[in-house]
């Protein structure tokens, strides 16, 4: 790697598999992982760090939103999570996950948070230890605040944006924006009735912004997928999606954290929600 960490906006909120290896057993920190497979954790994790399921934990399932505040506390508590602890994501497919989770804690008010780069892959890459032990920790009295939806987008923030007269970023695959696809193929239940995208958007595939290890591109790179080819600005207010938000919440770090955008909101509806939304415009 010839660029450093520190080129980014928030180089604080990202780093290393050395660094996370150095940290291990530091009471002051918790390393979490959220992964697309909720299995993959116990064939073998960080150790000591303790897994959220996404699903089923992170989501209000009947309700197609996030668990309420107070479910939020409860399992934090439960997963012996401090208020005061730095937390620190990881997970499969390139972090997705680990960037979902770390987004739905900044909406419930924590504040000291990392991802670390390149996530499980890069961790087993390079034949670091791996634990099947479920870490027990001891109760705590966590309090969150919010929900603070300064960082997330309803499909009523995403119609002053349509056509254009705001940022709105697509981060899924060239053949979902353009339509062709409606869904990708292993992920059918996330299929909408129309395919295309928000009129306005422009398509910049969230693989784009990582490298082959899973490592997010350095500063210049994303600069130059974002600003210099699309025209962003980091004063702009953007809103991001994908298909059900979890995509588009690892877009989301990277123009909040990696790139200093002050006012990026991830619409975790994304197309599954407008795709079958009665009005809502759609471009192919």
């Amino acid at each position: 790697m010839l660029w450093a960490m520190s080129e980014y906006a928030r180089p604080e909120s990202l780093v290393s598999t050395d660094w996370v290896a150095d940290h291990l057993g530091d009471p002051g920190i918790r390393v979490i992982e959220a992964d697309e497979d909720v299995s993959v954790y116990e064939s073998g994790h960080i150790p000591g760090s303790v897994t959220l399921n996404w699903e089923t934990e992170l989501q209000d399932q009947p309700l197609r939103d996030y668990v309420s505040k107070e479910n939020f506390e409860k399992l934090m508590r439960q997963r012996g999570i401090g208020r005061d602890q730095t937390l620190v994501f990881y997970g499969d497919d390139d972090n997705w996950w680990a960037c979902y989770a770390f987004w739905a804690f900044r909406v419930f008010g924590h504040e000291n948070m990392k991802i670390m780069n390149g996530g499980r892959a890069k961790w087993i890459a390079e034949n670091r230890p791996l634990d099947r032990e479920k870490p027990e920790y001891p109760e705590t009295d966590y309090t969150a605040t919010g929900p603070d939806y300064t960082w997330r987008a309803f499909r009523y923030d995403v119609m002053p944006h349509v056509a254009g007269s705001r940022p709105l970023v697509d981060v899924r695959t060239p053949e979902e924006f353009s339509g062709e696809l409606l869904h990708m193929p292993e992920y059918p239940q996330e299929g909408a009735l129309r395919g295309g995208h928000i009129p306005g958007a422009v398509n910049v595939p969230w693989e784009t912004t990582v490298n082959e290890d899973g490592t997010f591109k350095s500063a210049d790179e994303l600069r130059r997928l974002y600003c210099e080819e699309q025209g962003l600005k980091p004063e702009d207010a953007v809103i991001t999606y994908c298909r059900i938000g979890e995509r588009s919440a690892h877009s989301w770090f990277v123009l909040s954290y990696l790139l200093g955008f002050k006012r990026v909101r991830n619409y975790d509806g994304s197309w599954t929600e407008w795709g079958n939304l009665v009005g809502a415009p759609i471009e192919r």
